[in-house]
């Protein structure tokens, strides 16, 4: 029944939306720069859920949430809006995205790891095996494609690449973090409205760090680009709005360890997305790691 399986189908959704959104979000970095499209694309995500907190709750704001729930959402969009995804940028610069995923690709054993220690989440063997297959699938077709044809792609192993190791690790583990975090943090709460307190967090984080390094004009210039606020505005819908408020309606009714399985699945639905989009030739190895993987999720689905 599709019911009891809410937080997988959630997590499912939350993979197909970070999907689209990457390539939305690729193009306007691409433009404007991944550090400005930060900012903007949470000034987005935040009025989305103003307009469908209006909607759907009365309230604009999540002003119905506790103290305790502010703290521990907060904490949980500093750790993954911010850290993480400050430090998951750096590394594609330092290793190109290809190594830079495949690092990636130990958050839902990070994020199993964390489920079980603060939250006592434990895995049966079935989920244990899913979310290996999984993870595996993931991991061989980023490790089987070719290098980047930037030249951070190409970095060798010295300080710089083995700080762009310890980089994507802190995006990974702030990905993990952060879902953990917030499902500390909701207790029965609307995903939706929790999504908006990591949101503002998130905004200021960025605010703070625009102010320190003095960044302020560099992102009014950015505003002036119509193409990127475009793409920027439909990433943001799909991603940090849409897509978190799913991904943490999946931790809510699953595991974290299970949900982030099926959450990194992303790099793999990114891949007929770029084929038909930009016209990348699919290769055998992406099919069978992509049905390695499908294997796997069909194993969380079924435990």
């Amino acid at each position: 029944m599709p019911s009891a399986h809410l937080g997988e189908l959630a997590a499912l959704g939350t993979a197909t939306c970070w999907a689209v959104s990457s390539i939305a979000f690729a193009r306007a970095g691409r433009r404007i720069g991944s550090l400005a499209l930060n900012l903007l694309r949470l000034g987005f995500a935040l009025a989305f859920s103003v307009v469908l907190g209006l909607v759907a709750r009365g309230l604009p704001l999540p002003t119905d949430a506790s103290r305790e729930q502010w703290a521990w959402l907060a904490v949980s969009g500093l750790v993954g809006f911010v850290l993480g995804d400050l430090c998951l940028f750096r590394a594609f610069v330092l290793l190109g995205p290809r190594i830079a995923l495949l690092i990636m690709a130990t958050a839902p054993p990070f994020a199993a790891l964390l489920g079980w220690l603060a939250l006592g989440e434990a895995l049966n063997l079935t989920a244990a095996l899913g979310m290996a297959l999984t993870v595996a699938g993931i991991v061989w077709v980023l490790a089987t494609r070719p290098a980047a044809t930037s030249p951070e792609g190409q970095v060798p192993r010295d300080r710089s690449f083995r700080t762009g190791v310890w980089l994507a690790l802190g995006g990974a583990l702030g990905q993990a973090g952060g879902l953990v975090l917030s499902k500390r943090g909701m207790a029965g709460y609307d995903p939706f409205a929790a999504t908006q307190v990591r949101i503002l967090a998130g905004i200021a984080g960025f605010a703070l760090i625009y102010t320190a390094i003095g960044f302020w004009p560099r992102f009014r210039a950015a505003l002036r680009d119509r193409v990127a606020l475009r793409l920027a505005a439909g990433g943001a819908c799909l991603g940090p709005f849409l897509g978190v408020s799913l991904s943490l309606l999946a931790v809510q009714h699953t595991e974290t360890g299970v949900a982030a399985s099926i959450m990194a699945t992303t790099p793999l639905l990114v891949i007929p997305l770029a084929a038909y989009i930009d016209h990348e030739r699919l290769r055998w190895h992406d099919l069978a790691g992509s049905v390695l993987a499908i294997v796997g999720v069909a194993l969380l689905f079924l435990r």
